[in-house]
């Protein structure tokens, strides 16, 4: 069988993609995160946008503090029961699609702090698409986190939603492995 000459030569800078993988090739390199930090975690989520570490590289280096403008919102550092409603009304204000990086043991499961008062897990109120472990986790697994979330908005579909039916969906992401 013969390969037959294509109709239309194209240049070498043009690409064809389908509008799924372009917008979400669009979507996972302008992240733009939504910093809820409160203690040490905050700190190293400011260490995390600082030159050494440079977080633009990956596109995610506009943090906002308008919900109205943000996909991403990092939870870094414990929650106490009282800020909860501001940070579920933080939440709802977000556009969607939006994701939401739990960052700490503290956001993660309530650290050393097994007090009535401390959110025992955000993930209790709020749906969680990365958890970063460490008390307080280093600037580099945060950017490993953002790298994994990067991955999964790469990999779903915008229009038909498929990227439910995956199995690949329920694998432990790299920054919960090391």
């Amino acid at each position: 069988m013969a390969i037959s000459k294509p109709i239309v030569e194209l240049p070498e800078n043009v690409k064809i993609t389908s509008l799924d993988r372009l917008v979400s090739w669009c979507r996972k390199n302008s992240l733009w995160p939504m910093p809820y930090a409160t203690a040490c975690c905050g700190i190293e989520l400011m260490a995390t946008g600082a030159s050494r570490n440079d977080i633009a590289r990956f596109g995610s280096e506009v943090f906002r503090f308008s919900p109205r403008q943000c996909d991403l919102m990092i939870v870094a550092g414990r929650v106490v029961m009282k800020m909860m409603p501001v940070l579920q009304r933080i939440w709802q204000q977000m556009h969607e699609p939006k994701w939401c990086i739990s960052m700490g043991a503290c956001a993660s499961t309530g650290g050393v702090f097994d007090t009535y008062c401390v959110v025992q897990g955000i993930d209790r109120f709020l749906p969680v698409d990365i958890y970063v472990p460490g008390c307080p986790p280093r600037p580099e697994q945060l950017i490993q986190s953002i790298i994994d979330l990067q991955e999964k908005i790469q990999a779903e579909d915008t229009i038909f939603g498929r990227e439910f039916d995956a199995p690949s969906r329920q694998q432990p992401k790299r920054a919960l492995q090391q």
